[in-house]
């Protein structure tokens, strides 16, 4: 198929994604126009795993963990051709664990872990996994690995060595590699009319199940009881993505070996590139050389480290340019976050900076609500002066000191609206040597540009907010600091975060759900006289005014629910009482009723940091309840930056456009008006009773059903069942705020790049009689945004040609399809088979069309 929406004077945007692997083939064209790793040489530095808290101590676990780290080491070096090892590995023990000698944890922290070790996901049990949001060639999020797969050697039997399971989970997570067999589609009509098993390589042999299998006679193929059993020890290398418990396979399949007609994910996602042709050309580590040398297990460091206590120190600008409505902001957004934000136990100070810095507050505990008071109260009033950065972060490192004479390992979270007077380059290296994570807050337009640096030098989180109580941006980049140690129980989770200027009423609703409700807090800030409030809970009662707490000096008003909040939704209503327009916010925070009970949590990201154009950036929304999607919920993405540029986009979980896979729980939509500035990045998540709990996987290791051993069938035990039934979860309300990012167009630019339409990445097809139907989501004129103009579809008997010159094959114009708006469904039917297929084996093809769609 080809897509045309006025842009083919720009060949450079011509894509082209395979339909089907048979000779009667269809293809579409569109034509119009993981955290901290590094490579040291050849060698991975800054590899974190992490363990979740909620994991008995157990120095086996740490042992079991080490051996495989070392041996997969050797067999990641042979399976890229000698390119690629482990050079140092960073464990971060639970903080809980009290046998062991850690070192101390600096940067390292557990949401920011590249494998972590906690219990079963639902969906997948035991089975190793990697979190994928986005297409070929993308890093991954994560590797969830569980205990039981560690410490059990039974898990050997099905899954195959650890370390080779290891390095199938490295090619998804590094890579953006997907699997090469296939639990949807275990079998295929090659282009030949054989069928095969799905696999890479072809050279893998073996039986169609412990007997005789039966042939389904609609599609020709094996029944779904038929599992393909392999020959365990048939000397064959290719590949470790496919079947990585096989004795001899030990390489990624290559362009020599490459099963390109198999329906797997691999090669549908990859345009049925083989792995190692996408981990040399199309990875973040495309063009490494070959090394000469051999690895061995002792070219492998594994370091152990732990992280106490969180500590952190408030780094506050209080310069002449704060004077006014920002250092009011300050005060209500600092306030929010020391009362309802900041964890019990953490260890909180502050400083204070303009001309020269003070200590405000040396490290005090948070105990209870006198110690948060206390930190409230000596909150910064008045501002003047200059703008000195770095004697205010020399001062908070000082502070942080203050426990254990170290800054390793701590926080420190910087808030300034102007550029420095001084250098930041003058404390470049202190920042960086300290080992505390530097969060920044660049508070308006003007604040120094170099804020994003220090987050980004420190693996701290950035964030620009707007400088307007409506807006709530301070107060959300504030709340994004909640702590992530995996203790969801102990998460604060924000339910509604909205504001308004107006001169009447600002109303609204939030939901409580099951899965929240403790210690909930309504937080109302205003910007001149205080409001009439009107707050009404799931069946009553409401609350007045009257029943808030009133801090005149910061203008905010506080109401923390009594128990468990009810469930269900509650109404607000705000009506501004002075004689002008002013502006009014809302926050509600809570969390988990039952500490056995993860929350609904929500995530929010962009794919990359900054942007120059050339591309499109894709924004992520990830709404899960203990790692299970939640699906079918309204999801809504608002994008601003420092310039005024506004930009609010309804994020899907349609496995079209942006979204690699259908009800995964990862909402996802491109961003494409690109304009240069700073922007914030805010998600709001609403759900009115059509949310799920979903089983949902796209990602693992195969197990092993059985396999041939000198001629004879083994089989192994049935896989353990998964949940596999969606469960409501009823109304629910999330806000989430990612970190900030930039965009800087080239000199001249003019306004937003031209983008092409988004891949079709679902095209399915199927035949009924004389008659086949294509259906497919409509992509946009721009990726997914707007309206494409025409579409062409074109076919072939000869898959090179497709593949290589669309134009050369036969054109069918579809003149009566008219295209539709981005990400609605399309359906077109041709009247006549013989349209396409004049040739017996062409017919033939068309009649498992249904099946051979998957490859898309």
């Amino acid at each position: 198929m080809l897509l045309d929406s006025g842009h083919r004077r720009h060949p450079a945007f011509i894509q082209r994604v395979m339909a089907l692997q048979t000779p009667g083939l269809l293809f579409v064209v569109l034509l119009s126009c993981t955290a901290g790793i590094q490579l040291d040489g050849n060698g991975y530095t800054g590899v974190l795993f992490a363990i979740n808290p909620s994991i008995p101590e157990s120095p086996e676990l740490l042992q079991r963990m080490k051996n495989m780290i070392q041996d997969a080491s050797v067999v990641l070096y042979g399976a890229a051709e000698n390119r690629f090892y482990f050079k140092e590995v960073t464990i971060l023990v639970p903080a809980n664990w009290t046998i062991g000698n850690y070192s101390r944890a600096k940067t390292e922290t557990y949401e920011k872990a590249n494998v972590i070790i906690d219990e079963p996901n639902k969906s997948y049990g035991d089975e190793p996994y990697t979190l994928q949001y986005g297409q070929c060639g993308v890093q991954g999020q994560y590797i969830h690995l569980t205990p039981d797969f560690l410490l059990d050697d039974r898990f050997i039997e099905v899954y195959g060595k650890r370390d080779k399971v290891f390095v199938h989970e490295w090619g998804h997570l590094r890579w953006g590699l997907y699997d090469e067999y296939s639990e949807e589609q275990p079998f295929y009509r090659s282009s030949k009319g054989t069928v095969e098993a799905t696999r890479c390589s072809k050279e893998i042999q073996g039986r169609h199940g412990e007997s005789e299998c039966k042939l389904d006679a609609t599609t020709g193929l094996p029944t779904s009881d038929c599992k393909f059993l392999p020959i365990k020890d048939a000397p064959v290398k290719e590949s470790i993505m496919s079947f990585p418990f096989l004795d001899h396979v030990s390489k990624f399949c290559s362009d020599e070996t490459h099963n390109a007609e198999a329906p797997n994910r691999q090669n549908q996602k990859c345009d049925n590139r083989a792995a190692l042709d996408v981990i040399l050309k199309s990875s973040v580590d495309a063009e490494i050389e070959q090394l000469s040398t051999p690895i061995s297990k002792q070219n492998t460091t594994i370091k152990f480290v732990q992280r106490k206590r969180r500590v952190v120190c408030l780094t506050l600008d209080v310069s002449g340019s704060m004077n006014g409505p920002r250092i009011a902001l300050l005060r209500q957004a600092a306030t929010l976050f020391l009362r309802t934000t900041v964890e019990d136990t953490a260890v909180v100070g502050i400083v204070q900076f303009s001309s020269s810095p003070s200590i405000l507050k040396t490290l005090t505990v948070i105990d209870g609500e006198q110690s948060r008071e206390e930190l409230v109260e000596v909150l910064p009033t008045t501002a003047n002066g200059g703008t000195n950065i770095c004697p205010g972060i020399d001062k908070a490192f000082e502070v942080l000191k203050g426990d254990d004479g170290s800054t390793e390992g701590d926080e420190l979270v910087l808030l300034t609206d102007g550029e420095a007077s001084d250098n930041l380059n003058d404390c470049r290296d202190r920042v960086m040597s300290s080992g505390a994570r530097v969060h920044t807050i660049a508070l308006g337009p003007s604040a120094d540009k170099k804020l994003q640096d220090f987050a980004n030098f420190t693996d701290g989180i950035f964030h620009k907010s707007a400088d307007s109580i409506d807006s709530n941006a301070l107060t959300d980049a504030f709340a994004s600091l909640a702590p992530s140690d995996g203790i969801l129980a102990q998460q604060t989770i924000q339910l509604e975060s909205a504001g308004k200027r107006t001169t009447d009423w600002f109303n609204g609703t939030f939901s409580v759900d099951w899965t929240v409700g403790k210690d909930t807090v309504i937080t109302i800030v205003y910007e001149a006289s205080m409001p009439k409030l009107h707050i009404t809970s799931p069946g009553g009662p409401s609350f007045s005014e009257s029943r808030f707490d009133h801090d005149t000096k910061i203008r905010t008003l506080s109401f923390k629910v009594q128990g468990i909040a009810k469930t269900g939704e509650w109404h607000y209503s705000l009506f501004n009482q002075g004689p002008s327009a002013q502006s009014m916010a809302i926050t509600v925070t809570s969390h988990a009723a039952n500490a056995d009970v993860a929350p609904i949590t929500v995530k929010a990201h962009m794919n990359q940091k900054s942007a120059d154009g050339s591309k499109a950036m894709v924004v992520y929304a990830a709404v899960t309840q203990n790692r299970l999607p939640v699906i079918r919920a309204s999801v809504m993405a608002t994008l601003e930056s420092d310039n005024g540029h506004k930009e609010e986009l309804s994020l899907l979980d349609n496995g079209a456009g942006a979204d690699a896979f259908r009800d995964d729980g990862i909402y996802s939509r491109y961003f494409t008006k690109l304009n240069s500035g700073r922007y914030s990045l805010k998600v709001r998540v609403q759900n009115q009773d059509n949310g799920m709990l979903s089983a949902h996987k796209h990602s693992g290791v195969p197990y092993m059903s059985g396999y041939v051993e000198n001629g004879t069938v083994v089989l192994n035990p049935p896989k353990p069942p998964v949940s596999q039934q969606p469960i409501e979860v009823g109304s629910f309300t999330r806000t989430a705020t990612g970190e900030s990012f930039v965009v800087e167009l080239p000199p001249g630019s003019t306004g937003p790049p031209a983008f092409p339409p988004s891949k079709i990445t679902d095209l399915r097809a199927t035949l009924e009689g004389e008659n086949i139907t294509i259906t497919w989501t409509a992509p946009g004129e721009s990726y997914d945004q707007g309206t494409a103009s025409r579409y062409h579809i074109g076919w072939s008997e000869d898959l090179a040609l497709l593949r290589s010159n669309f134009n050369d094959s036969h054109l069918v114009d579809p003149w009566e399809l008219k295209p539709q708006e981005t990400s609605q469904s399309i359906s077109w039917t041709s009247a006549c088979i013989n349209r396409f297929c004049h040739t017996t084996t062409c017919i033939r093809s068309l009649s498992h069309l249904s099946t051979k769609a998957q490859m898309l």
